[in-house]
């Protein structure tokens, strides 16, 4: 129950410990999401003074566990300055989703996070359905996610953990901090830390069993829960554990064509059309629905030359292809279409249009386990060890078929039908350009297998040397992530390109090429859509691309914190401790795709001499080998100082830390923070600000990449002022050094004033400025940059006039690129008992960030820095909230949740004309039509106790089916909603 609310300055007139822990509570920031996050109160003997949080009374024990995730420093009471939203276990559990991951990424302050609905295009990133977050656009390796304030051993070579992969149901809040981190917590915290809290000392059992369909009939979802803890020996031992099972079938591609899966009709093929013009008058760019591309077409088009506009049926018979916009094919050799734009028409056959075909979200089925055991070796000092063993699978469609324009056929082929060999003869060629979809030869399917191994052996408490309590926190991390990725139907090029290229031998058709012949070539039929089971095996193997990567992490860490001086203004509290981490990883990939040389062959990849020695022989998923490790040694200190103590001036203290960290491929480097809270004399109020220096050092896959190789035959030697063959190597760059970060807050709030109890308001603005930001960049820009002697790092990474071998030039990424983003939160919370003489209570949530700018340098010669803000081809939209409105009465509850982001742009580069425009030019591109729409997303949902302690819930995700902009011009899953109206319904209970 909750305590009585106790007159202010009579406990402020209390005994030392009591005005410490009240001050601390009436400095907490609401965080306008939580509901039951936990609040430190006064010992159970005392009348508690009710947190400016909302949510339940807990005990001075379970208070002095709580650690604020924006500090080190673990003493009751204290709030570091930093901006926090906490999501309560009950918040998690309203918004009924399979994944706690969405809950948390449909915050303002997340933008551009992952997931099961983003990647699902692609075939060779490793990232398809990685759950992953990103605080302030920043991108998912600038957020840090904790796991009990602990690391968590990355599911990719970028260094990011799957939140997939975490015990869900044990989580009994998410703290998530807007800003800098890493003079708290290392690398990797320049947005932020979102840090899961579990439930160490859960007893009973409790579960969760959920379904969930779409209202086109997809994406059916399937949901077990099941926790269990009990305690023994006087309750000095303490046993927890979970399992939870969840599949999601996602949502495959549509038809060839325009036609999305299922009877979504909002795809239009919006596409974004360079018109090649620069000074006519008229935009460069324009944005047509409809567009289809004049390069190829579903079972075959000619694209050149006399017979240009010859398509092809499915059984391989000769049509008119129809161009739209009312096209006239040239038949030349430009293969232009006169009354169409460049590469485009408008209209006529769609049919071979291959984007229809990506999965709208990706097959998803995890499996995850956890369990931890405690022994409370004395009072307040446990032991422990919890291990977290999971497994994550997804599958995807990356689009439809694997077209292929631009390809050359022989008029004697034959499969080309007689009446088209006859037109060659008429017209006097051999040979005709031709582009086909391919989809006589299905679609490629990405499938990933993500297995993760955590153990964490530990210790915690806190013991009193010299009349001090110390608190401490020692634990030992062991992790390893084992990420396989499998490619199925997808084709070998030049194995296509072979036997593609058909004749006659002794009345039989084969491949022309004899070597590829006795290599088992097959003759294919590319004209329509009968391909022979023959040629498919050929061209397209069951022992598709595949990547094996092993990834650990080992990490020992100590933090001690504790109050040694009693002050004027209260106790000065300290932190201090240090860490050592060390990861690792090494990949394998197939010799087809990393080279024989990398790869010994044999086995299901024989060796072929139609394939290159050195890889990239598929269309498409051509991993390499790789490996690197790196270790970093760190320390930190950090203290609290209270420094005013006054009725009528408030209480304020600093806040200030700093971290040394040591990386042994980058030598040393400092972060630090210094900031400060001063809660007002006027009731309710505090102002709070932070800055910061945070840094984020190279990944695995800067540091480490597998190398690819590629040949440029023409590259122009600006030294030598001539054009030379040059060997492309794309590497890692081991000389990489921490990108640097200046992160600034400032913010005020207003947290249950007596005149308005229950009401609670907060406003932070925030500025982040990131230097040495590392980016790749190209060969050519390598190279200038080195000649025009604007960045000297790159002279190292090329020879153009190499004696010992061939000329190279190592393709990598620098410290070149700088990021600087600003903006401003906004967060509300009121809580209503009895509205309107009902039962119960109402509470309304409100949560928003308004980014002002977002720009991007690329430090490249020529470039001007881009401002994203606004963009909504990006995850930066001006404006971004979340409300929520919770009615309350017992055994009934109801949730009404909107979500909204603010309309934009394709790009902020773009000038926007019709008629009259300017010459259009690389930093300042005209453009017809520079909009995109915003969206808004209503949910509702209800839960009801059938009896004590099992309780029915549904939940209905866009009521309104609410349907992305027309194609969101190449898709922007990180935005918009593709899915559609989503039906949830399950069942909870507790023993």
């Amino acid at each position: 129950m909750f305590a009585k609310k106790l007159d202010r300055k009579a406990l402020l007139r209390s005994r030392p410990s009591t005005r410490l822990i009240v001050a601390g509570l009436s400095l907490l920031p609401i965080p306008a999401w939580a509901q039951t996050e936990p609040s430190v109160t006064v010992p159970a003997r005392q009348e508690a003074v009710p947190a400016d949080r909302q949510g339940q009374v807990v005990s001075e024990a379970e208070a002095s566990e709580i650690i604020v995730t924006g500090s080190r420093i673990a003493v009751s009471g204290f709030t570091a300055p930093t901006p926090t939203t906490v999501l309560g276990d009950e918040q998690i559990a309203a918004n009924a989703q399979p994944n706690v991951f969405t809950t948390i990424a449909q915050l303002p302050s997340l933008q551009g996070s992952s997931g099961t609905q983003v990647n699902t295009f692609s075939t060779s990133s490793g990232q398809q359905g990685l759950s992953s977050f990103s605080l302030r656009g920043l991108g998912t390796i600038r957020t840090l996610t904790l796991l009990d304030g602990q690391r968590v051993v990355g599911a990719n070579v970028t260094g990011v953990p799957d939140v997939s992969l975490f015990p869900q149901l044990l989580v009994k809040r998410v703290d998530i901090v807007n800003g800098g981190a890493s003079a708290s917590y290392g690398s990797d915290a320049v947005g932020g830390v979102v840090n899961f809290i579990t439930d160490t000392r859960f007893t009973g059992i409790r579960g969760n069993i959920q379904g969930g369909i779409t209202t086109y009939g997809d994406d059916a979802t399937g949901l077990f829960q099941l926790a269990a803890g009990t305690s023994a020996l006087g309750d000095r031992l303490h046993l927890v554990g979970s399992f939870e099972y969840d599949k999601e079938e996602g949502i495959g591609g549509g038809e060839f064509g325009t036609k999305l899966a299922n009877g979504r009709n909002w795809f239009t093929q919006r596409s974004l059309i360079d018109r090649g013009v620069l000074n006519d008058g008229m935009p460069q760019f324009v944005v047509r629905d409809w567009a289809q591309s004049i390069t190829f077409a579903k079972y075959g088009l000619i694209t050149a030359g006399p017979l240009q506009g010859i398509a092809f049926d499915k059984s391989g018979q000769p049509f008119q292809f129809q161009y739209g916009s009312n096209g006239v094919p040239s038949r030349n050799a430009s293969g232009a279409v006169t009354g169409c734009f460049p590469g485009f028409c408008l209209g006529g056959d769609l049919s071979g249009n291959v984007d229809a075909g990506r999965s709208l979200k990706s097959a998803i089925e995890r499996i995850n386990s956890y369990g931890r055991i405690g022994f409370d070796v004395a009072p307040d000092n446990e032991l422990y060890f919890t291990v977290n063993i999971g497994q994550v699978k997804t599958n995807n469609q990356p689009v439809n078929g694997m077209n292929r324009p631009g390809l050359t056929l022989q008029c004697a082929n034959p499969f080309v039908p007689a009446l088209v060999q006859q037109a060659c003869a008429t017209a006097g060629i051999t040979s005709f350009q031709y582009g086909t979809s391919n989809a006589a030869l299905g679609n490629t399917r990405v499938y990933t297998d993500r297995r993760q191994y955590r153990f964490v052996l530990g210790g915690k408490g806190k013991v009193e040397v010299a009349g001090t309590a110390w608190t401490y926190d020692i634990y030992g991390e062991h992790g390893t992530n084992y990420t396989d990725i499998d490619v199925r139907n997808i084709l070998l090029s030049r194995r296509f390109n072979q036997a593609i290229d058909a004749t006659t031998l002794n009345g039989a058709i084969v491949c022309r090429d004899p070597t590829a012949r006795a290599n088992g070539c097959q003759p294919l039929n590319i004209i329509g859509g009968n391909p022979s089971a023959a040629a498919l095996r050929y061209i397209m193997p069951d022992h598709g691309p595949f990547q094996r990567t092993r990834q650990t992490q080992d990490v020992a860490s100590i933090n001690i914190s504790g109050s040694p001086v009693d002050l004027w203004a209260g106790p000065l509290s300290i932190a201090f401790g240090g860490e050592y981490r060390h990861e690792y990883y090494k990949v394998r990939a197939d010799p087809y795709g990393a080279g024989f040389a990398a790869s010994a062959p044999g086995g299901d990849y024989p060796d072929d001499p139609a394939l290159l020695a050195s890889g990239n022989n598929w269309y498409a998923g051509n991993y390499k080998n790789g490996s690197g490790a790196y270790s970093v040694k760190e320390a930190f200190f950090e203290a609290n100082l209270p420094f005013l103590n006054s009725e009528k001036l408030g209480r304020a203290s600093l806040n200030g830390a700093a971290r040394v960290t040591d990386y042994s491929t980058s030598g040393t480097v400092w972060a630090w923070k210094l900031g400060g809270t001063w809660d007002l004399p006027v009731d309710g109020f505090r102002i709070r600000a932070v800055t910061s220096r945070d840094v984020r050092a190279p990944n695995l896959s800067e540091l480490f990449a597998a190398p690819v190789t590629t040949t440029l035959p023409n590259f122009f030697d600006p030294f030598n002022k001539i054009n030379v063959l040059v060997i492309q190597n794309s590497i890692g760059n081991t000389t990489l050094k921490p990108e640097i970060a200046r992160n600034t807050t400032a913010g005020i709030t207003l947290a249950n004033p007596r005149w308005a109890p229950g009401l609670s308001l907060s406003f932070d603005w925030y500025k982040i400025k990131i230097n040495e930001v590392i980016s790749s960049l190209a060969a050519n820009d390598i190279v200038q940059l080195c000649f025009q002697k604007v960045l000297l790092d790159t002279c190292s990474a090329f020879n153009l006039n190499n004696t010992a071998g061939p000329n190279f030039i190592n393709v990598q990424a620098f410290n070149l690129a700088s990021i600087r983003t600003e903006g401003f939160d906004i967060e509300a919370s009121y809580r209503w008992q009895r509205p309107l003489g009902l039962p119960g209570d109402l509470t309304v949530r409100a949560l928003a960030t308004h980014v002002i700018n977002n720009i991007t340098d690329t430090g490249l010669i020529g470039t001007v820095p881009v401002d994203n803000a606004g963009n909504n081809l990006g995850a930066t939209p001006n404006w971004k909230w979340l409300a929520v409105q919770t009615y309350n009465a017992g055994r009934f509850s109801l949730l009404v949740q909107e979500r909204w982001f603010s309309s934009g742009t394709i790009g902020n580069q773009y000038i926007v004309c019709q008629t009259g425009c300017p010459a259009s030019t690389t930093r300042q591109p005209t453009i017809d039509n520079n909009y995109m729409p915003g969206s808004f997303y209503l949910d509702i949902g209800a839960t009801f106790d059938v009896v004590k302690d099992v309780t029915l819930y549904g939940k209905i995700d866009n009521l309104l089916d609410r349907d992305p902009a027309p194609s969101t011009i190449f898709n922007n899953p990180a935005l918009y909603d593709q899915i559609g109206r989503v039906y949830r319904a399950g069942v909870r209970f507790r023993f």
